[in-house]
This record gives structure tokens, sequence and C-alpha cells, in this order.
């Protein structure tokens, strides 16, 4: 991974806004809905051509495909193993049952419509998981990929997302009479074994891998709400341990790991301290954090990298930017965040200036507008400009 040696580079976090027909289509897809495939390819490469435009001209050094041809930045992995099936339900988030008109408010805006993602309601894990042996997916999304850089200006450095075995093993649950996995542990292992073909497929391809595991830190609302925090953590330590064993083909340095606390815009006042996750985060094989320090609950959050020193080998990339309100940022802000980080990592070398999380985590799931979802990385990048000046001088 590149580092700010010249000056403060900038990147995202994975996911950018598809258009509407886009998104109607892969959830139509995912539904088991008739849908024209060629319509779909051409779809999918028109909104492509549009996020790496929208990277470069806002001014991105590390850009990637925005996860357009995915339903879901987890969900979509059903659409490339086998051994899922049914309907599982999720518990609802802490904010929901603390805050029950909160939770009406949210629905009203969600709304009710037969083009939403599955996000509560995802399939089970009902057998032994098996990845494509062929690798189809992987390779088709690598090649759009590809195929849409060939077309224009060349970014410094490209990234491409994969769910990490945690975040898929909190979404998709493991059904309880699942013959092949006994334990939540058994399952765990098992989808790290099976992920690490599309691991080692985007490394390969000359991409950094960013794993996105947001269950390392927002499960503790979730899945473990009504758990004790030592439960949690042991929970983190052994999706970590599934992270290491899934990696284990792949240098660090080629690594960056994304935890969040989940990117509704809700109360988060059950968030588990990001101080209590990064002595088990600092056992990740990989070169590069990614955590959210932009938003109104974890911005002082930042002063944890001096108590708890990122180790020499990693980056640390900040969010600066909230991802979950219509609120611009104003520049000055952004270099604010910036320079507080490297303040408190003490190298301005390894912080890499990024965004709480995704824009579009699921199709039909965004809460910011779209020409404003493309304003606030222009921001990122004009953040960064002044915040190299006040570190570069």
């Amino acid at each position: 991974m590149r580092t700010s040696r010249d000056r403060i580079l900038t990147t995202h976090t994975g996911s950018l806004p598809r258009t509407p027909a886009l998104s109607k289509l892969l959830v139509q897809r995912e539904q088991g809905r008739a849908i024209d495939g060629a319509e779909l390819d051409r779809q999918v490469a028109e909104c492509l051509d549009g996020v790496i435009r929208g990277q470069l001209d806002a001014g991105l050094d590390s850009i990637n495909n925005g996860e357009v041809p995915r339903v879901g930045f987890s969900t979509y992995v059903t659409e490339r193993m086998t051994g899922f099936g049914g309907e599982g339900r999720r518990k609802p988030a802490l904010d929901m049952q603390r805050f029950p008109g909160y939770a009406a408010h949210m629905a009203r805006q969600i709304g009710v419509s037969e083009d939403l993602a599955k996000v509560w309601n995802t399939p089970l894990a009902q057998r032994a998981v098996q990845y494509d042996p062929t690798l189809a997916g992987v390779k088709a999304e690598l090649a759009s990929f590809s195929t849409a850089l060939a077309g224009g200006a060349q970014p410094a450095e490209t990234f491409m997302t994969a769910a990490s075995p945690g975040v898929v093993t909190t979404t998709m649950l493991r059904a309880d009479d699942n013959p092949d996995y006994p334990t939540d542990r058994d399952y765990v292992l098992a989808v790290a074994r099976e992920m690490k073909h599309e691991y080692e497929a985007i490394v390969a391809a000359g991409h950094v891998l960013q794993l996105d595991a947001p269950d390392l830190a927002m499960e503790r609302v979730i899945m473990f709400g009504d758990a004790d925090l030592g439960t949690f953590l042991e929970r983190v330590e052994l999706h970590v341990e599934a992270i290491n064993l899934a990696l284990e083909n792949i240098p660090a340095d080629r690594v960056r790991l994304h935890v969040c606390w989940g990117n509704w815009q809700g109360p988060h006042q059950d968030d588990v301290p990001v101080s209590e996750l990064l002595p088990i985060l600092y056992r990740a094989n990989v070169g590069a954090l990614s955590i959210p320090l932009g938003n109104p609950r974890h911005e002082h959050e930042t002063v944890s990298f001096k108590t708890h020193p990122l180790p020499d080998h990693m980056l640390l990339l900040p969010g600066v930017i909230d991802v979950t309100t219509n609120y611009l940022e104003h520049p000055e802000v952004v270099a604010n965040r910036i320079c507080a980080s490297v303040a408190a990592v003490g190298d301005r070398e390894r912080i890499v200036a990024g965004t709480d999380c995704g824009f579009g985590t699921f199709a039909s799931y965004e809460f910011v507008a779209q020409d404003v979802a493309w304003a606030k990385l222009k921001a990122l990048s004009e953040g960064a400009t002044i915040a190299t000046r006040r570190l570069w001088g």
C-alpha cells in the first residue's frame, strides 16, 4: 500500500452510490426473479464508468469499483458460495430496542418495497459452505473493473473489498440444525478457508485487498447486544483468528481491514469503545486499519491511538467524513480531523484519509443523496490538501 510520503493521500471505504436502475436489477436477482442478464451487464458497466470517473474527479488517490456489481457488501457471497438457503432473522440493533420512536422513524424513512435488498432477513448456512471452484463471480468483477480502468486515467492505487469471515457468519447465520457445523467456531473457520480463494484472486489481480469487518465492532449491539463485553471480545478474537487463517498466503502490506459500528444514523449509545478493540485488532495480519472517526459518536476516540499505539508496520485510514448525514463537511473540519489522527499516531506518512463507511452498503439502502456523497468525497480531498500544507509546510 502507498503511504503519505509527500502529502496526505485519500481513499474511501468501498461502496458508492449505484444508479436506481442497477439497484433494482441487483435486488431482483437476489430475490430470484427473472432479469435480463445483458441489461444487468450494461447497467453495471455504465455505473462502473461513472463511479471511477467520480472518484478521480473528486481527487481520490486509492479507488475501487464502488462495489457496484454487488447487491450488498456482505450478502453478495451467497451468489458465490453454496450451502446457504431459507431465511434467517437477525436480532435488531440495540438502537432499535432502546429507542422505539427512532425505530419507527427509520421504518418510515426506508419504507416498504419489493425492491429492498435483504439486510435483516438473510439466508442461513444450512450445510457446509463451498466457494465456487471456478471463481466465476470474482473473476467477472475483476474483469469489469479492469475494463473500466482501461478506458481512462489511471489512479495511484486500486483496491477491492471483500467480506470478512466474521461478517459473513454474523450476517448469514448458522442454522441450528446445520449437520456440518455443530458450533459457530466451526462455521467461522470454514468460511475463512473458503473465502481465502476470493482474497487471493483479488491480490493476484494487482489490487490491495480491503476486508470489510464491521462485525468486529458492530455485532456488540446486534448479535451480542444482550451479552457481556467479555463474551463479545472472545468472538472478536475468533474472527481475527479466522482473518489470519484466510490471509496466510497474502503479505500483510497488501491488505487493509475496515472495522466499524454500522453506518446507520442512529444514537449508537451502546457502541463498544475502540480502546477495547485495538489490542485485538492489532493481532490481525494486515497492513492498515480503517476506523470511523468522522462522526459525533466516535470522533473523540482518535486519542485512543496514543494510549494504544499503532504497530509500526500498520497504516491508519481514519474516517474523516460521516457517511450517514447530508451535512457537507467543511474542508477545514476534514483537515482538523486528519491532523488529529497524525498527532495521535505520531507519523504523518502512516495516515491515509478516508470515510467512515460506504455510501451504498446495500443496493436500495442509501441515506446520503448521491450528489452530496460525491461532494463529500471532494471535501475529503480538499481537506487533505489543507492538512498537507499544515503538516509539510
